[in-house]
């Protein structure tokens, strides 16, 4: 009987941790209203997320912090005037591509 209830108490355990939820989240999609919106650590976040990925469509394999955070404050200020706007648009405008 106490190896039964082991047995199950074992088999029970595990089943919450399985029911781990996911997101997909279509990055390409944000618009700036939304970026600019975010909180301090998600913008942080989605910043190098982004960077990341504009680098690796251009087969940048280095990182530069200093114009990381300058391309950040130039697709910031872009986005204040193009609300309803991408924010890889302003990204795009942000670094000449």
């Amino acid at each position: 009987m106490k190896v039964r209830l082991i047995g199950a108490v074992l088999a029970i355990v595990p089943l919450p941790v399985a029911a781990n939820a996911q997101l997909t989240i279509n990055m390409a999609s944000i618009t700036c209203s939304q970026y600019l919106g975010m909180p301090p650590a998600q913008s942080r976040d989605f910043s190098a997320w982004m960077s990341g990925w504009f680098s690796y469509q251009l087969n940048k394999t280095t990182i530069d912090l200093a114009t990381h955070e300058k391309n950040i404050a130039n697709v910031k200020a872009w986005c204040q005037y193009h609300p309803q706007e991408t924010v890889i648009s302003g990204l795009k405008n942000a670094t000449g591509q």
